[in-house]
Formats: C-alpha cells, structure tokens, sequence
C-alpha cells in the first residue's frame, strides 16, 4: 500500500518577523530575561534590530539574530534562540565576575584554607553571545527535539557566517532561583551596593550597565563571608538549565569560571573554531525524492536556506540516509518546497548529534 506523504516539515525555523510580535510575546512571558523581557513595546525593537541584522543593515558588532520555530499546523511561532553578534564594547563592556580559589596556610596553627573571590571584570572587545533560547512549555519533551533544534540552529548559522562572529562564544546559564524569581545572591551582595531589587537592576542592564561600574565594588570580595547556602550556588546551573549544560558541553563548551554579576549564574565558552557544531556545517546540492518509508532512516539533519529577501533564513530537521557522497542531500518534494529549494539548490548542512 502506498504511503500517503507528508505536506511538510512539521516545524519550520526561520529567522523572527514583525508578524511574530503576538507570539513572541506569549512565548517571552516563560522568561522574561534581559535578552527576551515580556515587554511587547522591547520585543518590537528586538525584532526590527533582528530583521535589519539577517538583511545586513547593521554594523556587525550591533547585529543580534533571533531565531523562531513555527508549528506549521497551528501556524504559530511557539519557541526563540538568539545570537548576539557582538556582546561588550567600550559603551557597553560584558561585565562578569571571575571565580578564584585562593588558599591560605598558617604554620603556626596548621591550619589550612580555600576561599572563593568574586573579582568584577570588564571586556571591551567583545564575544558572541547566544541566548534567549525558550520553548513554551507544552513543546517540551516533543518527539521532535525542538529545543536542541533551537539550540543547534544558532550554530548552523556561525558556520555560514564566520566573519560575522568573534573568536570566543559565550552562554550565560540560568542558575537556581526563587519561586518569585529573585536571586539570592542578588539579594545578599548586588542590593547592598546598588539599592536595587533584582528585577530593578535587572530591568536597568538592559539599557545601561554605568550603575554596575559606578557602584559595584572594584576589589575582590571573599564569598567566605557571604551566607553558606548562597555560597553554594555560586556558579550552579538551575536545574530548567542542566540539559543545556550538557549539550554546550557535548560540542566544546566549558566552564570559564566567571558568572553573572547579579544572579551567579555560570558563564560557559569556547573558542567558536573548536565548537564541534560549526566545524560540521557543510553544503549540499539538493536533488529530489520520494517520501522516505519507515526504517530507511539513518541520520537526522538540520538543512538550511538562505535568501536575499525576508524569510532570510529557513531550516528544518530532515530524517535521511547519510549521503554517499557528501555533496548532495536527497530531499521530499514537501520539505523542499517547505524551504524553498528546487532541484540544484544549494544548501547548508548540519549533521545533528546523539542526544547529550
């Protein structure tokens, strides 16, 4: 018996649009974070910089690229990644705190001890930062892996781009926070200098970062003298954060012992030539194919298109067998037509790993 095709992929990514306001906003309100706040008034100008950066009309170190994943079957956008181009310059520096161990020893009383120093540090040249990456909650867990193809998106996108991007990417991850969202750190260190509520600061950074300069102190602060169960999550990832944690990991991330200066939480980079997702990026000549049955499948991919005008970017993950000859990639008439590729197209193409 024949099989009945399917119309297409039955998520698309692509880069956000000014009609995606509505949805953006419904799926901001799950993180309401600096780079995606449930504000509708912010969410428009992130957009407008977003669409202005996939079209080249900003500078490159003011360019930030908002990824969408669409559920074509209910026609809405229903989760977001990002890829800031460019984060800290002389105007506005990427502030963190370094984590040091230092030991100390007395011979006199054969005493010995390890203590945690947060020291503030400044970068004025800038790294590429990605985030913002949310997925609204009845997605989660899909068969589909959306989130990691969020995640694996902006990566797809580095590697077509390279020039675009800085030598060092960075992932600020959430760490452990209250019911209400407040950080206890915040609240035992960054309030006492500021006079701010998190959400206060929080709020401000997006703006202005002068305040954290002008009133955070400049010299090491010993976490010793800070409470032991805020001591303890210094550095932690929250636990909404420990599977992305093991995917950054997975391609070349680590741990730079830095961390947020108002919530603690972990800083992870790595070198953008080492991240194992960039590496693999490759292009395909597309040549059409039946619908695939069932256990024909060997490998998934993201496969992308580019184009001059706006969607400037689509993707979607593909179930096919590895491509004998690495150079062309057989695709469905849905999907191909899905991203607008016709036959002797050339695509962009990411092998995805074994789930982390």
């Amino acid at each position: 018996m024949a099989l009945t095709p399917p119309a297409g992929p039955p998520f698309v990514l692509r880069d956000v649009a000014p009609d995606d306001l509505p949805d953006l906003h419904e799926t901001a309100i799950h993180l309401d974070s600096v780079n995606l706040p449930n504000d509708r008034e912010a969410l428009a100008r992130i957009i407008d910089r977003s669409v202005q950066s996939f079209s080249g009309q900003l500078p490159k170190a003011d360019r930030c690229f908002v990824f969408v994943v669409r559920d074509e079957a209910l026609g809405r956008v229903v989760g977001t990644s990002m890829i800031f181009a460019q984060h800290g310059s002389r105007r506005s520096p990427h502030v963190y705190f370094d984590v040091i161990e230092e030991e100390r020893y007395s011979e006199t009383l054969d005493r010995h001890f390890s203590h945690r120093i947060l020291r503030i540090g400044y970068n004025y040249k800038g790294l590429t930062e990605i985030g913002g990456l949310v997925l609204r909650p009845e997605y989660r867990g899909h068969a589909q892996q959306l989130g990691r193809l969020l995640a694996y998106v902006r990566f797809l996108y580095m590697g077509l781009h390279r020039e675009v991007f800085c030598d060092e990417v960075v992932s600020e991850l959430m760490p452990p926070l209250e019911p209400d969202g407040t950080s206890l750190l915040w609240e035992s260190l960054g309030r006492r200098f500021t006079g701010l509520t998190y959400q206060e600061a929080d709020s401000l950074s997006r703006q202005n970062k002068e305040f954290i300069r002008a009133l955070f102190p400049q010299d090491p602060l010993y976490a010793t003298l800070l409470p032991p169960d805020v001591q303890a999550l210094i550095g932690e990832v929250g636990p909404e954060t420990k599977g992305v944690e093991r995917m950054l990991r997975a391609i070349g991330f680590e741990y730079a012992h830095r961390i947020d200066p108002f919530d603690g939480g972990p800083h992870f980079h790595a070198r953008t030539e080492n991240i194992s997702l960039v590496r693999d990026v490759r292009a395909a000549r597309v040549s059409l194919a039946p619908s695939l049955g069932p256990g024909t499948a060997q490998q998934s991919f993201l496969v992308a298109r580019q184009g001059a005008e706006a969607p400037f970017f689509l993707a979607a993950r593909i179930d096919a067998p590895t491509p004998t000859n690495g150079a062309t990639l057989s695709l469905s008439v849905e999907v191909a037509a899905a991203l607008k590729l016709a036959p002797g197209d050339e695509a962009a193409v990411l092998p995805l790993p074994a789930r982390a």
